[in-house]
Parts: structure tokens; C-alpha cells; sequence
């Protein structure tokens, strides 16, 4: 690629808003916006600065200019390849037809004499194309089966039968490749199919004009495709920058928003557990106070408060007595460790005591 120019000598494509649309219409294939464009122009004058030695596929001008060549080169090799492959597939479908014709209906010994002669030529031709490499490559290969394009060439018909077959089809081909036209021509446009032999012959001399110029509205209509396909593009871009701004918007107001009222929601809730939770408490205290009703009838309260009272005497006395006990104890506390003494051999005189009255008892029992 050749140098790029200073940028003060590159004539300007437009001004303003202009510029930038020429250069997103030169470099369709860039995820750019007039925005980007706008806030980089130093990028901006790079991208028209290219536009002059590149085109919108981003292949540049001598490229450009060998790319068309070789493909006028391959445009070229594909229609000699074409011509020759359609006059050998139209041979073949006048051998195969003629086939048909000879099972269904029969044929005169002339036309067969034609096609035989035909079919062989073309398979002798097949053959020495299949062994002489020589149109494809300088190597020297070695002969397949040991047969070379000799051996073939003295399969071929008799010349006289070669020639008479050549004067006859040159008739034979042009019969069959005006079926095949007028076959194309009702395909394209089936209305014509009725109509006269020379009606058709007309418009079959216009059909290439027509197909030519539907080949290149169709080539037009590709190409506003693809310029549609471009801008779409660009505009999806856009429209996903803008849609991401509302979304991040959008998020924002739905958390600042949410914040707000989820306090207020909060206290609701609070409060409502808070009645919830009194409203419970409050059935509580009644199914107990239910089910005392239902426990302590009247009879059972007065016969309650009748034990009562005599427990509470009872309890009275009892604490006299653990009283008049205590204040013994101490007096008796007084006397010090002989007193202890004392009441442990009082102690055990009391156990003897019973021991004996008990032995005594079992040994009257046992006596009777």
C-alpha cells in the first residue's frame, strides 16, 4: 500500500455531518457511528485518507485491479471449460435420446449408423484425454493399463463413416439445441409455449437481452441488499447503544425507587406483625382463661378454698412447731460436744430399744 498523504492536502469528502456519512458509506463493514466519527477526527481523517487507496471491501486499488484481472482470467477458462462440457453433455443427451427412441418406436438403420459413430468418437475422445496428460502438466506419467492415445486412436470409426457423420451433425445439434431453447423459453415464460414457430424464434433472440438484464437488476438489487444489510447494521448498533442507555436508566430509577418503597413497606410489615402478634397473644390469654372456666367450676372452688384453709392451718402449726423445734435445737446447742455425745448414746439406746421390742414381737408371733 502506498504512503498515506498528509491530511492537510486530502481533499475533504463534505463537511459536517456529510463526511461522516460518506465515510460510513466507504467503510460498510466498520462498527462505527457518526458519533465515533465525531469524537475522533483525527481517526475520521485517517478513514477518508484510506478511502483512496482502498474500497469499501478494504482491498486496495492494484489489488483491486489484479483481483478483476485474474477473475476476467477465470471468467475466460470457465467458459471455454463451459462450452466444451455443454457440447459434450449435449451429445450425450442426443445418444441417450436416441436410445430411447430406438426401444419405444425404432429407428432407421441411417440413424443408427449416425449415433454409433457418434458414441464411439465421443468415447475414443474420452479416452485420450484420459491418457494423454499432456494438456495438463509437462510430466511424464506413466501409461495407464500400458494403452496410450495411439492404441485408442485405431478404435476410431471408418473415416468415410466419420465424415458423413460430421456433414449431419452439425443439422442434428442445432435441431436438438433449438428443442432445448424453446424449452428454456416456456420455463421462462410459460404463456409463449402456444404460440408460433417464428413468434418463438423472435423472442428467443431477445430471451439473452432479457436474461442479461434481469442478471444485472438481480446484481443491482444484491447490492442494495448488502448496502440495506450495511446500514441495518450500523442502525442495530444504535439502537443497542440506546437501548443500553435506557436499561442502565432504567435500573437506576427501579433501585432508587425500590430503596423508597421497600421502607415503607418495611414498616407496613412491622406493623402488621405487630397487630398480627397482639391479635395472637389475645387468643391466647382467652383460651386460657377458657379453659380455667372450664377446669374450676363453683363446687370445685369452694371445696378448693375448704383445703386451702386447712392447709394453711395446718401449715401454721407446723411452723410453730418447727419453731418451738429450732429454738430447743439452740438451747440444746448450748450444752456443747458432751451434749452431742449424750444424744448419740441416747441414739443408739433408742435403736437397741426397738431392735429388742421388734425381736420380742417376732418371737411372741412365732411362739403361738
Amino acid at each position: 500500500m502506498s504512503v498515506c498523504p498528509d491530511t492537510a492536502s486530502i481533499p475533504p469528502l463534505g463537511k459536517g455531518d456529510n463526511l461522516h456519512q460518506q465515510v460510513l458509506a466507504s467503510f460498510p463493514l466498520c462498527q462505527l457511528t457518526e458519533e465515533d466519527l465525531a469524537q475522533n477526527p483525527l481517526f475520521c481523517n485517517l478513514l477518508v485518507a484510506l478511502s483512496n487507496h482502498v474500497d469499501h471491501t478494504g482491498l486496495t486499488v492494484a489489488l483491486k485491479k489484479d483481483l478483476e484481472k485474474t477473475d476476467r482470467d477465470l471468467q475466460a477458462q470457465r467458459l471455454s471449460w463451459l462450452q466444451s462440457e455443454s457440447l459434450y453433455r449435449l451429445l450425450q443427451e442426443m445418444i441417450q435420446d436416441h436410445c430411447v427412441r430406438k426401444h419405444r418406436s425404432g429407428t432407421s438403420s441411417e440413424d443408427d449408423k449416425f449415433y454409433d459413430t457418434l458414441e464411439r468418437c465421443l468415447l475414443v475422445a474420452q479416452c485420450v484425454r484420459q491418457l494423454d496428460p499432456s494438456s495438463s502438466t509437462t510430466q511424464d506419467q506413466p501409461l495407464l493399463l500400458g494403452l496410450s492415445a495411439q492404441h485408442v486412436l485405431d478404435l476410431m470409426p471408418p473415416e468415410q463413416d466419420v465424415r458423413r457423420m460430421k456433414q449431419r451433425l452439425l443439422m442434428e445439434l442445432e435441431g436438438h439445441l433449438k428443442k432445448k431453447c424453446f424449452n428454456i423459453l416456456a420455463y421462462y415464460q410459460p404463456d409463449w409455449e402456444d404460440e408460433s414457430e417464428g413468434l418463438k424464434n423472435s423472442k428467443l433472440s431477445r430471451l439473452p437481452e432479457n436474461l442479461e438484464s434481469e442478471s444485472k437488476r438481480a446484481d443491482a438489487l444484491k447490492e442494495k441488499a448488502r448496502d440495506s444489510a450495511a446500514q441495518l447494521q450500523r442502525q442495530t448498533h444504535c439502537y443497542l447503544s440506546e437501548v443500553m442507555g435506557c436499561i442502565q436508566i432504567l435500573q437506576s430509577l427501579i433501585l432508587d425507587y425500590r430503596l423508597k418503597a421497600q421502607r415503607e413497606l418495611d414498616r407496613k410489615k412491622v406493623e402488621y406483625l405487630e397487630a398480627k402478634c397482639q391479635i395472637v397473644c389475645c387468643k391466647i390469654r382467652a383460651e386460657m382463661l377458657r379453659l380455667q372456666v372450664d377446669t374450676y367450676t363453683t363446687e370445685k372452688i369452694s371445696a378448693h378454698r375448704v383445703i386451702r384453709n386447712k392447709l394453711d392451718t395446718e401449715l401454721k402449726a407446723i411452723r410453730a412447731e418447727k419453731q418451738t423445734a429450732e429454738s430447743t435445737l439452740s438451747s440444746f446447742e448450748i450444752l456443747g460436744q458432751e451434749f452431742e455425745a449424750l444424744v448419740e448414746q441416747y441414739s443408739q439406746l433408742r435403736l437397741e430399744i426397738e431392735n429388742k421390742r421388734w425381736a420380742l414381737k417376732e418371737f411372741s408371733r412365732h411362739s403361738h
